[in-house]
């Protein structure tokens, strides 16, 4: 009989505690996965129905795409509990196809680029040597606070401008739930504790209903069964520039990507190696390219829920698989989509910022173990969250610049991982070298 300790990633939790902490991960989670279709479709005119059925296949392959990464798949997945979601990163380049030669246009370039990702995630791979305690926690840190602002647009109600927005009662909904969740997880035990913010979601969203936030008149009309079939919005189109456009979009993906696995793994006390990296870049790839045949788009970890997996201190990757499930099923049954769909944004807003506040709460952690003493290492973190935090401090800085480097300057997390990764490497990885020369020829 074996008694080798079973990690906490790999641990199979009782069914109940699954389907719980799977639950609450996909509606952490909800609202950021179908913004993507809701967005591409208002800006292609596309109608209502294309729309419903834009978001059904998005829930559906997303949940596969999530299965794929979290449980493993030939040789795809990084094995640890990472979500998978629709890439904001892509927008913009996706709606510059689609004007140009329609969504068949887009889901063409999504297949090649998810191809062209799965056949280079070995090389790119190899910058995960670049990454010490110095670079992930910056990346991490930046990676929580980049992410605030949308738990905040929630909390106001959706989008800046729109009527009501950031009205006295949406505001008060928000902290309302911020502080259920606050107390859920400082007073309950256990399991209880540990599922705090599903518990903020659900009390919030009966308040709300109770107070005429939101309604369910949607889940009776929603049909109860539907199936996404490949290519139903017809055979996709290749155009070598739409190719490139997106998959220059990918790059910036795996860069994010690459980030979010490590902070998991960091915050699950497995830190990922470079075949990880590999396992889950190809997945992003494979993902990407299923996406395109089933009517959705690029796919990369979702930075969301890694600030799930921090507040719960939750690491089972079967937590994450039994997620991936309960997607697929919202994404054959529509009118279970709906009742998720119902969650007020002030609702998500308030536990949004306790999730996020976690992320950036986890990359100090990190930062904490960091010797700061004799060193260039402040420097690091500091050039790197000044730069990373441009695009949060101020949206358009960068409106004067080609589209191809807006791609990757408008993100972030991308360009502080970058500028992270350059400074260790001019500071740390080359001082190191020069010194080792100096000393071999004084010797």
């Amino acid at each position: 009989m074996s008694t080798e300790k079973v990690h906490p990633v790999d641990e199979i939790l009782p069914n109940g505690q699954l389907f719980a902490y799977g639950l609450q991960h996909v509606m952490a989670m909800y609202a950021g996965c179908v913004a993507v279709p809701l967005i591409i479709a208002n800006a292609l005119g596309l109608t209502k129905d294309q729309l419903i059925y834009l978001i059904n296949a998005d829930l559906f392959t997303v949940g596969i795409a999530t299965v794929i990464q979290s449980f493993g798949f030939l040789n795809m997945g990084v094995k640890l509990p990472v979500v998978q979601g629709v890439s904001f990163a892509a927008v913009m380049p996706m709606i510059m196809v689609g004007k140009m030669h329609g969504i068949q246009g887009i889901f063409g370039s999504i297949i090649v680029a998810g191809l062209l990702t799965y056949l280079i995630s070995p090389y790119f791979s190899r910058l995960i040597r670049y990454f010490p305690p110095v670079v992930t926690g910056t990346i991490i840190t930046i990676i929580g606070v980049s992410l605030l602002p949308v738990a905040v647009r929630w909390a106001g109600g959706g989008v800046p401008g729109a009527p009501g927005f950031a009205s006295p009662g949406n505001i008060a909904m928000a902290f309302l739930v911020l502080l259920l969740t606050i107390v859920y997880y400082r007073f309950l035990k256990g399991f209880w504790s540990s599922i705090a913010v599903l518990l903020g979601l659900v009390s919030g969203t009966f308040i709300a209903f109770l107070l005429g936030f939101t309604d369910f008149a949607k889940v009776a009309t929603a049909p109860w069964f539907g199936i996404t079939t490949p290519f139903a919005f017809g055979m996709p189109t290749f155009d070598l520039t739409a190719i490139l456009t997106i998959f220059l979009a990918m790059l910036v993906i795996m860069t994010e990507t690459t980030g979010d696995m490590i902070a998991v793994g960091e915050m699950v006390g497995r830190p990922v190696t470079q075949q990880d990296v590999v396992r889950g870049l190809r997945a992003d790839g494979f993902a990407t390219m299923l996406g395109g045949v089933m009517n959705t788009f690029p796919y990369s970890a979702f930075a969301q829920n890694v600030g799930l997996v921090g507040l719960t201190g939750v690491k089972s990757r079967f937590v994450v698989v039994t997620a991936g499930l309960i997607l697929m099923v919202l994404g054959l049954f529509p009118k279970a989509a709906a009742v998720v769909a119902a969650i007020p944004a002030p609702v998500l807003g308030g536990a949004g910022i306790a999730m996020f506040g976690m992320v950036a709460a986890s990359g100090i952690r990190v930062l904490g173990k960091v010797s700061f003493a004799g060193n260039n290492n402040a420097m690091i973190v500091a050039v790197s969250l000044g730069v990373g935090l441009i695009p949060l401090a101020v949206p358009t800085f960068y409106h004067g610049f080609p589209a191809w480097a807006k791609l990757f300057l408008h993100s972030g997390i991308t360009t502080g991982s970058i500028i992270a990764v350059l400074l260790n490497y001019c500071f740390n990885e080359l001082g190191r070298a020069a010194a080792t020369t100096e000393k071999a020829l004084s010797e």
